[in-house]
C-alpha cells in the first residue's frame, strides 16, 4: 500500500484503484499454467473470484469491526472455498484478543457444533492458525438448550473459549448428519464492555478494509490453486492431508482430512473403498478444480455416515461417475470431468487409508 495517509488515499481514489488492481492480479491465478484451459473450468474460476470478492467485502468492510462483532456466513450455497462441507453451516465474526466477548443462544439439535478462534487470514503475512477451540459436547448446557460461552485471553469460569493477543476471527461450524430432522443452533455474540453504537466509518477503516479484502481474494485463490495443483500430481488418489497445512488454513483441529484430485473420461468411474473408523461424523464430497463443492442444491455430490449405505463388513464403496451406474453411493460429477475431492472424519482415533481405482462404469456391480 502507498505511504500516503488513509485520508489522502480515500480522497484521491487510490484506495479503490489499488483494490481493483489487486483483483486484476487475482485473475492471473485463473489463467496460470497449472489451471484448466477449457471454457467451462475457466468460467467457474472467474465466478469463484466474484464469490470470493463478495465474502471479502463482507468480512473486511461490512462486518469487520471487532468492537461490534456480527455473526455472518462466509461460505454457503453460492460462496464456496477450500472444500467447503455441504453439511456445514459456517458462521464467522471479526474479534480481537484486545477485547472480551460472550456468545449465547440455543443449542438446537444439529449433530455437531464447534467454536474456534483463529489468528491471521488468507492473504495475510501474519501468523495463521487456531488460538482456541471448544466443542458443544464440552459445554454446560441448560435443560432448555440454552448456553453461553466467554471468549477471552484470560481463562474464565464456566464455558470458556480461549483467545490469544493476535486472535482476529471466530469460526463456528455446525454440521448436519440428517438435515431433514436436525435444527441448527441459534447464536448471538456481543463485545463485553462496549458502550453505545459503533463509531462512524473512517477513511482509515475503509482504506485498510479494501486492502485486506483484495489481499484475501488473491490469497485465497492462490492458496487453493496451489493445493489443487499439488493434488493433481497424484490423480485419482486420496491421500491423508498434512494436519499442519490444514491447521494453518483454519481447519477444524478435530478433523482428519484426505484430499485428492479426480479426472474421468466418458464411461469411466472412480471407485473409492474404505472402512470408516469410529467417529462423530464422516463425509465424502466432490469439488471442482477451484476446491468449491459442486452444486449440492441440485446434485448428489456428497454423502455422510447417515446417508451412506455400508457393506456387511462395515466398509463403504463410493462410485464417482458421470451417469448413474445403478449402484448405491453414486456421486454425481454434475457436468465436470475433473476437480478435487475430500474425505473427512471428525474425532476419529484411527485413520484408515482409502483405496481408489478407475474402472469402467458399466462393470460396476450393484
Amino acid at each position: 500500500m502507498a505511504t500516503d495517509s488513509s485520508a489522502e488515499r480515500i480522497l484521491s481514489g487510490t484506495s479503490w484503484s489499488d483494490f481493483c488492481t489487486e483483483l486484476r492480479r487475482a485473475g492471473e491465478v485463473i489463467l496460470r499454467d497449472g489451471s484448466p484451459r477449457d471454457p467451462f473450468d475457466r468460467a467457474e474460476g472467474f465466478r469463484y473470484l466474484s464469490r470470493l470478492t463478495r465474502v471479502a467485502l463482507e468480512s473486511f468492510i461490512e462486518f469487520a469491526d471487532p468492537r461490534a462483532p456480527v455473526l455472518h456466513r462466509p461460505a454457503h450455497e453460492t460462496i464456496k472455498m477450500g472444500a467447503d462441507n455441504p453439511d456445514n453451516v459456517y458462521q464467522s465474526a471479526a474479534i480481537s484478543g484486545a477485547f472480551d466477548y460472550r456468545i449465547w443462544g440455543s443449542r438446537g439439535t444439529i449433530h455437531t457444533l464447534g467454536f474456534g478462534t483463529y489468528a491471521g487470514n488468507y492473504g495475510s503475512s501474519a501468523r495463521s492458525g487456531p488460538t482456541g477451540y471448544v466443542d458443544a459436547a464440552q459445554l454446560e448446557v441448560g435443560s432448555d438448550g440454552s448456553f453461553e460461552i466467554q471468549l477471552s485471553c484470560q481463562e474464565k469460569p464456566g464455558n470458556w473459549l480461549p483467545m490469544e493477543p493476535d486472535t482476529t476471527s471466530l469460526i463456528v461450524r455446525q454440521t448436519y448428519r440428517d438435515r431433514s430432522r436436525e435444527k441448527p443452533a441459534q447464536l448471538q455474540i456481543e463485545h463485553l464492555g462496549a458502550e453505545g453504537p459503533p463509531e462512524p466509518v473512517t477513511a482509515e477503516f475503509i482504506d485498510r478494509g479494501l486492502a485486506k479484502a483484495a489481499a484475501y481474494v488473491n490469497g485465497t485463490a492462490t492458496l487453493f490453486a496451489d493445493w489443487a495443483e499439488d493434488f493433481a500430481k497424484r490423480v485419482n488418489e486420496l491421500p491423508r492431508f498434512d494436519p499442519s497445512r490444514a491447521s494453518a488454513a483454519h481447519g477444524d483441529p478435530h478433523i482428519a482430512y484426505y484430499h485428492g484430485y479426480w479426472e474421468l473420461g466418458p464411461g469411466e468411474a472412480l471407485l473409492i473403498e474404505v472402512t470408516p473408523p469410529a467417529c462423530a461424523y464422516w463425509n465424502f464430497q466432490l469439488n471442482n478444480h477451484w476446491m468449491e463443492s459442486l452444486d449440492y442444491r441440485y446434485h448428489t455430490i456428497a454423502l455422510n455416515g447417515h446417508g451412506a449405505r455400508l457393506e456387511k463388513d462395515g466398509s463403504v464403496r463410493i462410485a464417482i461417475a458421470h451417469a448413474d451406474p445403478g449402484i448405491k453411493n453414486w456421486i454425481e460429477t454434475a457436468g465436470h470431468r475433473r476437480g478435487t475431492m475430500c474425505l473427512r472424519w471428525v474425532g476419529a482415533e484411527e485413520h484408515p487409508q482409502p483405496t481408489t481405482r478407475v474402472v469402467s462404469a458399466g462393470d460396476l456391480s450393484p
